[in-house]
């Protein structure tokens, strides 16, 4: 089963502000699903040739790279691109940074190449790796905090997960990461024959919240109350704002917001929650494509991905903004990439932060957004 039907099969009704499925009839989908189709097949193509001939993606010491540009040949609706040799080639080179331990690294970033690639051997569809994802899945849980060993969550970074190693904070973006890589390969876990250790996800939705700027659920200082997302407690890359009352609080933003989104879903808080309620509202009103709310165009291509994946599995299908416009997202962010592709089939921002001046990299993320989106496009019962 491929990586998007996991995703969107776990989707859920959302009470954010939306039209129903029926609402948006398939016309519209049916010159830009071909659109897309043509695109997502152009940047896969130009991932192939930028493929080593070891087998991995731009630096073998980030096995990240290669992980996503498996991923989004896995996903492809052209089972040809799913299915090519060089994608098998990618996958024993990939299997060959994995450590005992589990993880999936080289030097650094453990946490961030481990999740990216156990989403990678998800998609993989292959019973073969059911083993390498069991012990990729162990070495993510095993990286949950609890700084004091002692089973609670009294320090603010207690529940989240970091990049691993020295790093002495935990974070909103490994989290979310983590928290993905964790739900799509829990089919997995479910179907061994051998008992598997599971997150502490009370734990994890304690160290979500301290990332939200919400009062009623959040117990540290220094924060708003309009619902959006920090990097971690105490630190924005969106920096501070001055609030009504004078005080100094961290600045929510776009990627963050829907990170926390996605991952409050996905432990399982119901949609009338304070905090899905509060970052709904912040998404809706803060709704753009144009950038990275809070951030500009920095990590635009990663808002991008994580916006898709957030939305469809929040089941929303139009957003209503302030000034009462709805927006079909699907549309409008499909129509963004498929007019930023560049002709060799690659994107890349302009903006280096986070490595997006890599073609490599912003292209396997455009390439997973069109595929987010091409599967989630919803059906229309037939009269």
């Amino acid at each position: 089963m491929k990586l998007v039907t996991l995703l969107t099969a776990s989707a859920i009704t959302s009470s954010f502000t939306l039209t129903q499925a029926a609402e948006n009839p398939n016309a519209p989908y049916l010159s830009l699903k071909h659109e897309m189709e043509h695109a997502i097949s152009k940047g896969n193509q130009f991932l192939k040739t930028t493929q080593a001939p070891q087998g991995f993606w731009k630096d073998e010491k980030t096995p990240a790279y290669t992980a996503l540009a498996l991923t989004a040949a896995r996903r492809s609706p052209n089972s040809e691109e799913a299915e090519a040799t060089h994608i098998k080639k990618g996958y024993q080179w990939l299997l060959g940074t994995q450590h005992k331990d589990g993880g999936i690294y080289v030097k650094g970033l453990a946490t961030y190449n481990t999740s990216c690639g156990l989403m990678a051997l998800a998609a993989s569809g292959d019973p073969a790796h059911q083993n390498a994802i069991l012990k990729g899945r162990k070495f993510l849980i095993n990286l949950q905090q609890d700084w004091d060993f002692k089973g609670e969550t009294d320090n603010v970074n207690d529940g989240g997960i970091g990049y691993g190693g020295s790093y002495p904070h935990s974070d909103m973006s490994n989290t979310y990461l983590a928290i993905e890589a964790l739900k799509l390969t829990e089919a997995t876990a479910k179907d061994s024959a051998t008992r598997q250790p599971t997150l502490n996800w009370d734990a994890a939705v304690d160290f979500i919240s301290r990332c939200q700027n919400l009062e009623s659920t959040n117990d540290q200082p220094g924060i708003s109350n309009d619902g959006s997302f920090v990097y971690f407690p105490g630190n924005s890359k969106a920096g501070t704002q001055v609030e009504k009352d004078g005080r100094e609080t961290l600045r929510g933003y776009g990627s963050m917001s829907y990170a926390g989104l996605l991952s409050l879903i996905y432990a399982d808080l119901k949609q009338t929650d304070p905090r899905v309620e509060a970052v709904k509202h912040w998404l809706d009103n803060n709704y753009t494509i144009a950038e990275n709310p809070g951030l500009g165009e920095q990590g635009l291509y990663y808002y991008y991905q994580v916006m898709a994946k957030a939305l469809t599995a929040a089941g929303v299908d139009t957003i209503v903004t302030e000034d009462g416009i709805k927006h079909d997202w699907r549309n409008e962010l499909a129509t963004k990439l498929l007019s930023s592709q560049k002709p060799d089939g690659s994107w890349v921002n302009e903006n280096s932060r986070w490595w997006e001046n890599e073609a490599e990299l912003v292209t396997a993320y455009a390439v997973l957004t069109l595929e987010q989106i091409y599967f989630s496009i919803p059906e229309i019962p037939q009269s």
